[in-house]
């Protein structure tokens, strides 16, 4: 057995056997990345739907993911190769590319308009490892590398990455404990730190989801947006309000399909909620 420290979970994970995430085992005593290099998804993408939209806008970014995922959003988009079990039996179905080979892809797809890669579509932080090694060997031949995640990891994961990774989008999906605990199975203090922390590595925005009954309240947008307004960078300057938020809008998917799709109306009004501290806020899916 071995102890796993990507997230707050620090999964005691048994020989042979899988952690919490369904990403990560235990191999001779130590735990290891059994998604690395197992691909599911292969895009190329604009970068604004990462969504990224003050970093290279109008470029476009291939996109890749594998399985798994430390959260359990009921609501989520990609469910298939994230925690549902279809995804927990991807293993053996997953193409394998290795870093070279993806870094290959990226350089060919520069043709059409291609800045780098793109680690989204699952949590990319439960396989860090292959984020690193793939990252690094792109930053050589001069490609971008972006993530999009969730944000729940530990800060010994994102400074295993520092100076890797030039932009971020990180979820952060709503501002109490009660949300990210009972509808998520997620710690907020975790992406707090996270996000901080980020922010003075590289280019960073936030998207947050409006969910109905949830996290939809004035109140507690505006406790988010004054938070992020206050973040600092690496100097100790204050930054937050030029970092980049996107509100977006919730549609019944997968295990929440018991509420309506957020009325777009209540999603401009919080983005300008936002707008009080913020300079950049945009809106999704409406």
């Amino acid at each position: 057995m071995a102890r796993c420290g990507v997230c707050f979970r620090h999964c005691d994970i048994p020989e042979g056997k899988r952690g919490f995430c369904g990403a990560r085992v235990c191999e001779n005593g130590e735990v290891k990345a059994d998604n690395y290099g197992r691909i599911t998804s292969l895009a190329l993408d604009p970068i604004e739907k990462k969504p990224l939209s003050r970093f290279h806008p109008g470029s476009r970014i291939l996109s890749v993911g594998s399985y798994g995922c430390n959260l359990r959003c009921p609501f989520c988009q990609n469910y298939e190769i994230s925690w549902s079990s279809e995804a927990m039996r991807l293993r053996d179905r997953a193409e394998v590319l290795s870093p070279e080979m993806l870094v290959r892809y990226a350089l060919r797809a520069k043709a059409y308009g291609n800045i780098g890669i793109a680690f989204t579509y699952n949590e990319p932080l439960v396989g860090w490892e292959f984020v690193r090694d793939t990252a690094k060997l792109a930053h050589e031949r001069g490609l971008l590398c972006v993530l999009v995640t969730n944000g729940t990891a530990d800060l010994s994961v994102l400074e295993a990455l520092g100076g890797l990774v030039d932009a971020m989008n990180i979820d952060l999906k709503g501002f109490t404990e009660r949300y990210y605990t009972e509808v998520l199975g997620g710690c907020l203090d975790m992406v707090k730190a996270f996000i901080v922390r980020a922010v003075r590595l590289c280019h960073t925005e936030l998207t947050t989801l409006i969910v109905p009954g949830e996290n939809d309240s004035e109140d507690e947008m505006r406790a988010l947006s004054g938070w992020i307004s206050e973040l600092t960078d690496a100097d100790g300057r204050v930054v937050g309000a030029d970092i980049p938020l996107h509100v977006s809008r919730f549609f019944p998917r997968f295990h929440m399909t018991d509420r309506p799709a957020t009325d777009k109306e209540l999603v401009y009004r919080l983005a300008d909620v936002a707008r009080e501290k913020l300079k950049y806020v945009y809106t999704g899916n409406c």
